[in-house]
């Protein structure tokens, strides 16, 4: 009898290598689909290992971020499902093996079919996020760091932007005398987004007193760099939002700052046609998920003004067994 690996990550490989030996095997499948799979449980691992987790380990959570993490990398949604469907298929035979006792794809519909709105961050963990303190004593680099950190999510949630949108900006797209960002989208479709007074305040920091330090002896147009220089990957801005989401309390991803601005404003009251311009939706009805924000304010505002509002059974039952 062979022995069991001695790692964890050698029986996640074993079993993925059984996995995909048995679509050879006996589902027939060919050459090219067997190598999607395996694109697709790459992709996935991957994913997890940042979160010290494997396939084996994954909870239901871990597998939502991951299709947004997809969608907000631009993923079109017939790909995601696509990839989630794969997933479904290899937890289905890890539970049939006895490798699991949980399937996390259980209850997840496909993206094709999501009409609620994702998840989002409350104000007061959005102001942990945004308002942690600096860590003294580090150096000139990490301190330059801190500032474009800080700056990044500042704008992330200011403007609702995508992370895609974030990494593309430049440095002539920032208008602070005017207080706006422009900002090229899906489709290189350019927009104005309006900033905040916070979000300026942390971008004139970050040009003024961190740029200078990550660009070095380098020319660069675009405006958030990596140290060296170098142009961000959209990777390591999710990492930097994840790992910056711990002083909330919560795992967060650039996807949930987008969508948070977006929840708070429809709270606030802002119509959805607004909303729809600021967070670059070609559809009006991408927009409508956050329709039940508005029924929910609406009720609220219902419940605390109108006079028949909060009139209780019980006195209306006294009141009619007063009139008997």
């Amino acid at each position: 009898m062979a022995a069991e690996p001695k790692s964890a990550a050698a029986k996640d490989e074993r079993v993925r290598a059984s996995f995909l030996d048995y679509l050879q095997v006996e589902k027939g499948l060919g050459r090219l689909s067997i190598a999607s799979y395996k694109n697709d449980l790459d992709l996935w691992t991957g994913f997890l290992a940042k979160r010290e987790r494997t396939p084996l380990t994954a909870e239901r959570d871990d597998l939502r971020d991951f299709l947004d993490h997809l969608l907000t990398n631009q993923f079109d949604g017939r790909s995601v499902a696509r990839k989630l469907s794969a997933l479904r298929q290899f937890y289905r035979y890890l539970l049939l093996d006895r490798h699991i006792e949980h399937d996390p794809t259980l209850n997840i519909d496909s993206p094709r079919q999501w009409k609620v709105l994702p998840k989002a961050l409350a104000r007061g963990e959005v102001e942990l996020m945004l308002d942690a303190p600096a860590t003294p004593g580090d150096s000139a680099l990490q301190q330059a760091l801190q500032l474009r950190n800080r700056a990044m999510m500042e704008l992330l949630y200011a403007g609702a932007l995508r992370v895609s949108e974030l990494v593309s900006l430049k440095t002539v797209d920032i208008k602070r005398d005017l207080g706006y960002v422009l900002v090229r989208g899906k489709g290189d479709k350019e927009r104005i987004v309006p900033i905040g007074q916070s979000a300026l305040n942390a971008l004139s920091e970050y040009l003024q007193r961190s740029r200078p330090v990550l660009v070095g002896n380098r020319v660069s147009p675009v405006l958030f760099l990596a140290r060296g220089g170098h142009k961000l990957t959209r990777e390591r801005v999710w990492a930097i939002i994840s790992k910056a989401s711990k002083a909330a309390g919560r795992h967060a991803s650039p996807h949930m700052l987008r969508h948070s601005a977006a929840t708070h404003m429809v709270e606030n009251g802002a119509d959805l046609r607004s909303v729809q311009t600021m967070l670059g939706h070609a559809d009006i009805s991408t927009t409508q998920i956050y329709t039940h924000v508005a029924l929910d304010r609406l009720k609220s505002v219902y419940r605390s003004h109108h006079p028949r509002a909060n009139v209780r059974r019980v006195e209306v039952s006294a009141a009619r067994g007063g009139e008997q």
